[in-house]
């Protein structure tokens, strides 16, 4: 089972050398860039209350200092002042907080093909030429599931929910999936699955790392991802003072690179702009 720990500031962090980190806001994410893609996410009532931003850092990222390394990443002055949150009035704001305590759960990251969904493809839940299976309709935490798939994505009692395992439902790639698909509050879901797999595919190539190894030929990702929040003196700031399943954010930290790339959203109603 993936671990969440909480850290907070300590006095004794000042023996050790802090990170520094700096915002490159020249990083592009084509997958959330593209006119196909903001018009699904228009659609999916994300769009305006999504983001993904790209950071540097100077020295090796060690697994074992990530709670100082997250600690450094939201109090760095460049982080503080530029990593993007929705406000409570569905505005963009940054963070511009200090922050006394953060938590992370780290996030498996090891799927590198779709087939991974392609257990969707049975009797009930998606049709084979990709028409998802309706059902009636009903509410989990402010979300309409109406049809097969959301309720293998939600209901724990589905017919079909044992279709990913409590491991399979953990990996980074399930979980932009199920992001993608239960939106935001005015979500308008797709009759068919393909919108939701190529947004997830792209979204996932942008993110995560991979490199061949030469013995094997095969492909592995080096990428590790944690999903955060953090605690400023008035409790829970970071990614929103009210936590929502579809409320997150991602870190996913390339240590060959030394970049963090952040995945942001908040839950609510889209902005619909051009």
């Amino acid at each position: 089972f993936p671990q969440i720990a909480a850290m907070s500031a300590c006095g004794d962090e000042e023996s050790r050398p802090r990170y520094t980190f700096r915002h490159l806001p020249q990083k592009s994410f084509p997958s959330l860039e593209s006119r196909e893609t903001r018009d699904r996410l228009v659609k999916w009532s994300m769009d305006g209350r999504i983001t993904a931003q790209a950071f540097s850092f100077d020295q090796n990222f060690k697994g074992y200092q990530q709670e100082d390394f997250l600690m450094d990443f939201f109090n760095h002055p460049d982080v503080n002042s530029n990593l993007k949150m929705v406000s409570a009035s569905g505005q963009w704001t940054t963070l511009k907080t200090s922050v006394n305590k953060a938590e992370v759960k780290n996030i498996p990251c090891t799927k590198v093909s779709m087939s991974f969904f392609d257990r969707l493809y049975c009797e009930g839940v998606v049709r084979e030429n990709g028409y998802i299976v309706k059902c009636f309709d009903e509410y989990c935490d402010e979300i309409l599931i109406a049809d097969e798939l959301r309720k293998v994505l939600l209901l724990e009692d589905s017919n079909h929910y044992d279709l990913f395992s409590h491991s399979d439902r953990e990996e980074f790639l399930f979980c932009l999936f199920k992001h993608l698909c239960l939106g935001g509050t005015l979500c308008q879901y797709e009759d068919d699955i393909g919108p939701y797999l190529e947004t997830t595919k792209a979204l996932y190539k942008d993110l995560v790392s991979v490199q061949k190894d030469l013995e094997t030929k095969e492909i592995n990702i080096i990428s590790t991802v944690f999903k955060v929040s953090a605690y400023d003196v008035h409790g829970l700031c970071y990614p929103s003072s009210s936590s929502h399943e579809q409320t997150f954010a991602y870190l996913i930290i390339n240590p060959l690179k030394r970049h963090i790339y952040v995945l942001y959203h908040s839950f609510g109603t889209s902005f619909f702009c051009n």
